[in-house]
Parts: structure tokens; sequence; C-alpha cells
């Protein structure tokens, strides 16, 4: 059996590993775009890798793929796992060291010209040649951060075999709002309860620490919220966003005023930056500055965009995949990773899907070949 896999990133290649482990009698050929595989995951985890968490669905498969290639990780906050040496470039080279010992050949540089499917036989024209296989592997990442591989030209391949993709935009990035007050705050990280409004509507809330930028707001929770909004609905005026932000959650308007009645300030509760920004807006009336700390209001003019985003919203439609990865359209066609429909919070869990869905294809992948 032969199988190609377009996409030599966190998918791709641990499908390939996974399916020469698995069955070293099938020959696996990896065609990657970019000069080097793996290259957006020596950016991932603040180049520290965050491998999986303890609470992803998949964290048992992906933890016994790596603990099976060598590679041993160690738990961090929040059931964050990473490598144990807390280095991205040892998971690539623990991967890339592997695929050497199994033969499995990565030609880079290898832009993909069209894809079809002729008598079960998948041929892949590319610049480099033809390849033509049994098997066909997608698993070329979303659009997010196109320098590091993920150009969205795996959806074009998709529905190259019949498949549907869903709406696309950037998620887990930051968001933009034209509040003269974050350039004012650059800089500030403050913990609060943060809620996302579209056209009046909450969406999402999330707690946990907001960090101000010179284009607005930044931080965990707030990429969190990020795939709520659509910069096309936003700029076509069809939606209005804002974020809501109640930097005290756990003392009420009342409480808050009382404080400043006794101590004329809030600096014994907020950073002292983000005081003098909420007294200017509420021209020193200590009853409006309560209000505000408890309901202080972001419009946001939408996300950073995919150059900044973590991973893409929508993607290959999940009906038309079993629980494995394979069409439901093409036999022996192979979906995985982020090109499908399916998105996650931060903490690993992106990347554990990643590695966990190439996984299971690889073992349907190698059970047929038996």
């Amino acid at each position: 059996m032969n199988v190609v896999v377009i996409g030599g990133g966190a998918s791709g290649i641990v499908c390939a590993i996974k399916t020469k482990l698995n069955n070293p009698d099938i020959s696996v050929v990896v065609l990657e775009h970019l000069d080097i595989p793996c290259k957006k995951i020596y950016a991932t985890g603040n180049g520290r890798c965050n491998i999986t968490n303890k609470n992803a669905a998949g964290f048992e498969t992906t933890k016994s793929f790596f603990e099976e290639i060598g590679l041993i990780m160690r738990e961090s906050a929040d059931g964050r796992m990473y490598p144990y040496s807390n280095q991205a470039s040892g998971v690539v080279d623990t991967l890339i060291s592997a695929c050497k010992k199994l033969g499995i050949e990565i030609i880079c540089s290898c832009n993909i010209l069209r894809v079809e499917n002729i008598a079960k036989t998948f041929n892949v024209y590319t610049d480099k040649g033809v390849f033509s296989s049994d098997v066909l592997v997608l698993a070329t990442g979303g659009m997010a951060q196109k320098s590091l591989g993920s150009d969205g030209s795996g959806y074009d391949l998709a529905k190259a075999f019949g498949h549907t993709v869903s709406e696309l935009s950037p998620a887990l990035v930051q968001l933009k709002s034209p509040n003269k007050s974050c350039r004012s705050l650059k800089g500030i990280r403050t913990k609060c309860l943060i809620k996302l409004e579209i056209n009046d509507e909450k969406v999402g809330e999330e707690f946990g620490e907001v960090l101000f930028t010179d284009y607005g707001i930044s931080g965990i929770v707030v990429m969190n919220l990020s795939h709520y909004v659509n910069d096309k609905m936003l700029e076509e005026k069809k939606q209005r966003c804002s974020a809501v932000l109640d930097f005290v959650p756990n003392m009420s308007e009342e409480e808050l005023f009382s404080h400043y009645e006794k101590f004329s300030s809030f600096e014994g509760i907020l950073p002292s930056k983000l005081c003098s920004v909420l007294n200017r807006q509420a021209d020193g009336n200590g009853k409006k500055m309560a209000k505000y700390i408890k309901n202080w209001r972001l419009i946001i003019s939408g996300t950073k965009g995919y150059d900044y985003a973590q991973i893409t919203k929508g993607g290959v439609n999940l009906s038309e995949l079993d629980e494995y990865g394979e069409s439901k359209l093409t036999e022996n066609l192979y979906i995985v990773g982020e090109l499908t429909d399916n998105q996650f919070p931060c903490g690993g869990f992106n990347l554990d899907f990643a590695f966990s869905s190439a996984v299971r294809a690889a073992d349907k992948i190698a059970e047929r070949s038996e």
C-alpha cells in the first residue's frame, strides 16, 4: 500500500509516523510546500510547544504516541503538557528523527497543482512531479499564520473531492478596538470577567487576565472568545460587537462605591493607570466610576486577522467524515487536523486534536492494509 500525505505539519507528520509504526511495509511520502516540515510547531506554546492537555479528549492517544517515539512530557498549570525539555525544537527533532528511522520520505518546497482520484488511485500533481497512491491524507492546516505553512490551500483540495467547507474566520486571536483608552492602558494586565456581545446579545463570557494593547485587547480569555467575532459581518455592518468588562466581579457596584466613599480612590483594588482612565471618563464622580468598573464597554471593530490567529474557525463539514477522519464521499481519503471544522480553547487542546486525529486516521489506514 502507498500513502501520500499532503502537509508536513503536526497532523501530517504524526499520521505518517503512526502509519509506518503500525505497518512498516506501507510506503509513506509527505509533501510539504515550505522549505522545512513542522515549522508551525516551533512557534507553539511560546517556543515550548504545549503538546496536549490532560483534559483534552485525545490526551491518552497523544500521550501514547509520543511515548512510542521516545518523547516524555511534563505537566504545567491547568493540565497543560509540555515536552520534558520545555523546547518546541525537541518535539520537531523527535518527529523528524522518527521519520528518518522509519524511512518516511519528506519532500519539501513541493507545491500542489491539483489532485484526482481515478479507478481508486489518487494522483497528486505537483511542481516536483506526480505522486500516485492508494490512500491520500489531507493535513494542510487552516489559514492561520500563512508564513508558518497554513495558507488555506487544503480547503480547495477537499472541495475537489466534493467536500463542503463552512464559513472560515480567524480564531484564538486578539481583538481590535477603536477605543483610545486601550492605547492609554497599553501593557496593563488585569484579571476581570469579560463578556462578548453581538448585536447587544451576550454570546460568551470568561474570567481571566486581559492585556491592553495599542490596537485593543489580548490575553487567553480574549482569544478564547474571539471565535464569536466575524470580521466580514462587522465590515458589512451586519453585526455590532462589544466587549463588556467587569474589573471586580466579586464586589457589587454598591460595595465599590462604599469603598470609594471611604478611601476616595480605587487604587487599592485596580492598577493606578486604569483608575486614572476610569476617573477621567467619570469626570471624578465615584458613583460613575463604580458603574464603569462593573460595566466597562469597548466597541470591537474586528480581529487581528489570520496572520496573528492561532487557528481557523470553520473547515471541512464533520458530517462528511467518519470518526477516523475518512471521507464518506471518497474511500481512502482522510482529512485530519485543523482542516476540519473543529475548534478548541487555548491550552493545548487544538494541538492535541491535530495529533490525536492523525493517529486515529493512521490506525484505520493500517487496518485497511492488513
